[in-house]
């Protein structure tokens, strides 16, 4: 086994990944744990619970510290070389937050090698305010989102300032809604992490800064300067707010200490060995894959288009349907984002609905029908939507030319026109998003690249490789976010080894070859480009009906 190696991990919804790469970013061990089948003793349904409010949804802590020992010891079993490992970093979900105790300092420093992090007494219940963390599922801060608003100037000044309107599962938010109903949690609550500086604050023995782009997920840091902003501070959390949520946000490729003694005499990691700034999972993607003129489509328990923008002399725009966040890597430029919430669990939904669960049955039945579903148009949406914003339910529509789509009544539940519908529903929702997102001369995007679970089918690529007009990429790992986590190691150590903060990580990537192998598995065909590109307008149409529907109701 080569020395030196990187380890990355990724605090996903459903499991914790760890991924150990080489200098030269190969990929030298996966292991995984999932939440669900690994560790049923938490309840958890695909890594979460749902709470007895409404919209409330948390992962326990004390699940992510046992999957943590958990995935170590997978790792460990399988011969890696712990010692070789002289970087750590990672991604966590994004917006989900971890409430320290006022004890948390002092647990974390006195952490017993004799005991795992899981161990009762040892970290959990005392090191946490609050025994669940919100993830990003939870939509219950409808209130607090139109509060954050309205003490800002409303959502498109929210939006230029943080580059997000106030979503629900935004940490900001979420912080409001825990001070206003579970004041005593919120008052104990000494430091409030991101699920990204949660994990490395476990390597680091004390309690981790927030990296700069996953604080892009809170609505409380303005997202060109990379600041906490004192006014969205108060407006979510008093005064006191700015303490809890600690230093000003750090930079990938920062080294924030060596590693505690504790990860060193339980598992023989090596005293030198660094640990960097965590960042969110959407971010590590764009560090494992992204190369400018690609667009990322993430296709996992959420759906997410990925666009690198690059320094530029005027800031990107910013919209109340889309997210800007500064970049893990390059402080001056940024990634915008789309994401949806009912990505994977809804196409599984209509995959055992009408194929029985049968993934190659459900592909034939896409492949069987017509593309544009002869006029017809599904909109899925299980849970309250992101994008378009709160709409829930499902609408089916039968569009004919320029006319006003008609709501269509009576089409069972398991009939073969969902198998294909829902797929050109969630793309042609990005593809009529895209041209507003990308800054004004940006010359067209090259390669969609794909990852995440159906990022394996071949019928779900090729019809995104026709949709989107663009050719179709999977990288040699499935698991980008952690690969990313492991590279921005690699980044903290390598600017270490070069003379510290004036290396960059481009510079890194042509000097090493940081750039993931890349596998070509589908061609867009411009006659069927075409047919979607003439059913934008028609998605427009038949959205705005179901957000009209929806308001409505």
């Amino acid at each position: 086994m080569s020395f030196p190696l990187f380890l990355g991990f990724d605090l996903s919804t459903q499991q914790l990944k760890a991924i150990v790469i080489a200098e030269d970013v190969s990929i030298v061990h996966e292991s995984a744990v999932h939440f669900d089948r690994d560790l049923p003793a938490y309840g958890t349904t695909n890594g979460a619970v749902k709470g007895l409010g409404e919209g409330e949804v948390t992962s326990p802590v004390l699940m992510w510290l046992e999957a943590i020992d958990l995935v170590m010891q997978r790792v460990k079993n399988a011969g890696v070389d712990l010692s070789a490992i002289v970087g750590i970093s990672g991604a966590g979900q994004q917006h989900g937050s971890v409430y320290w105790s006022k004890e948390a300092e002092k647990a974390l420093a006195a952490m017993d090698p004799k005991r795992s992090l899981a161990d009762p007494g040892h970290l959990a219940p005392r090191a946490f305010a609050l025994s669940n963390a919100p993830i990003w599922q939870d939509s219950s801060t409808t209130k607090d989102c139109r509060d954050l608003e309205a003490a800002v100037g409303g959502p498109q000044v929210l939006a230029d300032l943080t580059g997000s309107r106030a979503y629900e599962r935004f940490t900001g938010p979420q912080i409001a809604r825990i001070r206003r109903l579970k004041p005593a949690a919120y008052r104990d609550s000494a430091r409030i992490s991101l699920v990204s500086s949660f994990i490395s604050s476990l390597f680091l023995g004390h309690i981790a800064p927030i990296e700069v782009s996953d604080a892009s997920g809170m609505n409380l840091m303005n997202v060109l300067t990379c600041k906490w902003d004192d006014a969205l501070l108060e407006a979510c959390g008093g005064p006191e707010l700015r303490a809890k949520i600690g230093p000003e946000p750090v930079v990938g490729g920062t080294i924030l200490g060596r590693i505690s003694q504790w990860w060193v005499e339980r598992w023989g990691f090596n005293s030198d060995c660094i640990i960097a700034p965590f960042t969110g999972d959407n971010p590590a993607t764009v560090v494992a894959l992204s190369a400018p003129g690609d667009a990322l489509l993430s296709l996992g328990t959420s759906t997410t288009l990925l666009l690198s923008i690059p320094p530029a002399d005027s800031p990107p725009a910013r919209f109340t349907t889309s997210h800007l966040l500064s970049h893990p890597t390059t402080l001056d430029a940024q990634i915008a984002m789309l994401c949806y919430k009912n990505g994977a669990l809804a196409r599984e939904q209509i995959r055992d609905r009408c194929a029985g669960a049968d993934w190659e049955r459900y592909n034939e039945l896409v492949e069987q029908s017509p593309h544009g579903s002869s006029g017809f148009m599904g909109f899925y949406f299980p849970l309250p939507e992101i994008i378009p914003p709160g709409v829930q339910g499902e609408f089916i529509f039968q569009c004919k030319d320029n006319e006003e789509p008609q709501l269509v009544h009576g089409l069972q539940p398991d009939a073969s026109e969902h198998a294909r519908a829902i797929l050109e529903s969630q793309f042609l929702s990005i593809k009529s998003r895209i041209a507003a997102i990308l800054p004004v001369h940006s010359p067209p995007l090259q390669r969609l690249i794909v990852t995440g679970g159906s990022s394996a089918n071949q019928t779900i690529r090729q019809l995104a490789a026709d949709v989107f007009g663009m050719r179709v990429y999977v990288a040699e790992s499935k698991e980008a976010a952690g690969t990313g986590g492991a590279v921005l190691a690699k980044f903290a150590w390598w600017r270490a080894q070069v003379g510290g903060a004036s290396g960059s990580f481009e510079e890194m990537a042509m000097e090493t070859g940081e750039v993931e192998k890349m596998r070509l598995v589908a061609t867009p065909k411009g006659e069927v480009t075409k047919v979607f590109d003439d059913l934008v307008d028609n998605y427009r149409r038949c959205e705005e009906r179901v957000v009209r529907l929806c308001g409505q109701a």
